[in-house]
């Protein structure tokens, strides 16, 4: 197993920062569902996964391993759904049990490289169309991959899919029920925050979760939205370890960085983590034409970028350096920024060497990054170098 984020340098530092918040007052209601009613409101729309929630992370045999135990009729964890409205329900905590079940259901298993993609596709489609499912470049069959012995017998459940089962067991399992509990808020009349809330407090426990999916979680925005949605800018993609998204919102964490720094680096104070809560925070209060704005500073960026070097932002060790492209985001596009235009400022790869090879600079990259003094200092020598 590769270790979290093998592909970059200078991840932000995990604290204990606490956060206050509302008291809440919520109705929760046990409700069993079987099987096929899941698989049904997910079909229908009854049922979404809301923004903030991860992508489809799960391998073939952790989702087996699920799939058998509804079989053989052992209980499994119960689902958490969210009551905006009337047939209208968020899954705020068992979306990748909820998604194994939809995925063995439909007899195909989501490929790892596609599942981002795959999750715009069930957005915007509210499921998985048919031809996309029969794309063998989106999933693969969904045969069940489990130990092929149980002490003393042969399991017969390995290698079947949803089709192969005997009729009885494909009924035991479509009739199987799972407890679901319905949650939903009756004060403050704020909308929906409480969903971010019981979101964070059923998962910060967990060691699957990294810190910026439980951000995602708590300041879910339009800003947000934005941020998504240039992750999967082509050129953005070019400049990054992978073409496809990090499916533990890595580099959605990295493009929040940027923006922080550029907007606030003045007051940048550590904790990282608490500046980029923060800024979070404030994100959530931005205008539709302030996120437009951005959104076009940074594709004006990358597409600058690409042309000077697609591998601007590596170190000499092959890996993408987080603290090098805050550095060059912020020196060339502050400027623009301030002056709210768009024609960022110009540099050249002769400049960009000189910044990798500047030692100041690259002391400030390898220890104590997270401090006041070398994040400063990281962002003046780059404006310094690049723009000179």
């Amino acid at each position: 197993m590769a270790t979290d984020y093998e592909e970059y340098e200078g991840d932000v530092e995990v604290d204990d920062t606490e956060i206050s918040f509302t008291e809440y007052e919520i109705s929760a209601s046990p409700n069993d569902f079987n099987v096929k009613t899941l698989v049904d409101f997910i079909g229908s729309g009854i049922v979404k996964i809301p923004g903030f929630q991860r992508n489809y992370v799960w391998d073939i045999k952790r989702a087996s391993k699920l799939i058998e135990s509804i079989l053989i009729g052992i209980p499994i964890p119960q689902i958490f759904l969210y009551e905006q409205g009337k047939n209208n329900f968020l899954v705020v905590d068992g979306q990748q049990r909820y998604f194994t079940i939809y995925f063995f259901s439909l007899k195909r298993f989501p490929k790892k490289e596609k599942r981002f993609e795959l999750r715009k596709i069930f957005d915007e489609s509210k499921g998985i169309p048919e031809n996309i499912l029969n794309d063998n470049a989106y999933f693969v069959d969904f045969n069940l991959s489990l130990p092929e012995h149980l002490p003393g017998r042969k399991n017969r459940f390995n290698r079947r899919n949803y089709a192969t089962l005997s009729d009885d067991d494909r009924t035991a399992f479509n009739l199987r029920t799972i407890r679901n509990i319905i949650v939903k808020q009756n004060s403050p009349d704020d909308g929906d925050s409480v969903v971010f809330e019981i979101f964070n407090r059923l998962n910060s426990g967990g060691v699957n979760l990294k810190p910026q999916e439980i951000r995602t979680s708590l300041y879910h925005s339009k800003f947000y939205d934005m941020l998504y949605r240039i992750n999967m800018d082509k050129n953005w993609r070019d400049l990054t370890p992978k073409e496809t998204p990090d499916l533990n919102m890595k580099d959605v964490e990295i493009l929040l960085r940027g923006f922080a720094m550029l907007v606030n680096h003045e007051k940048y104070a550590p904790s990282l983590t608490k500046f980029l809560n923060d800024f979070s925070a404030k994100a959530r209060k931005f205008s539709d034409d302030q996120i437009f704005y951005l959104e076009s500073l940074f594709l004006e960026f990358t597409r600058v970028v690409c042309t000077i070097d697609k591998k601007i932002f590596f170190t000499q060790s092959g890996r993408f350096n987080i603290s090098l492209y805050e550095s060059i985001f912020v020196a060339l596009t502050e400027d623009t920024y301030l002056k709210s235009e768009r024609n960022i400022r110009l540099t050249d790869k002769s400049k960009v060497k000189q910044l990798k090879t500047d030692k100041e600079f690259v002391e400030a990259t390898q220890s104590r990054t997270a401090d006041t003094k070398n994040v400063a200092l990281r962002l003046a020598k780059a404006k310094a170098i690049l723009l000179s």
